[in-house]
């Protein structure tokens, strides 16, 4: 099953997750980082800022419930501020 991991970019520079949210669409050209968000939107507390929420998206067996990342997963807060 795909899922999306949604992450607040704390003050210290480091990241907490807030939440994961599977994906149900069977159409794949309705998928887009536009649409992510704002359905994760829909979740956040409305004291945090947008700049300050990234997801990735992971793949969850559904067998064993093992999530698994993209290889390697490390987010740069420069990268995340343009």
């Amino acid at each position: 099953m795909v899922a999306y991991e949604f992450y607040w970019l704390d003050s210290t520079g480091g990241y907490q997750i807030i939440g994961v949210l599977p994906e149900r669409r069977k159409d794949p050209e309705r998928i887009s980082q536009e649409c992510i968000m704002n359905w994760g939107k829909k979740l956040f507390p409305e004291d945090l800022a947008t700049k300050e929420i990234f997801f990735i998206r992971v793949t969850i067996d559904d067998r064993t419930g093992q999530v698994l990342r993209p290889i390697p997963f490390a987010v740069i807060r420069k990268e995340m501020s343009e």
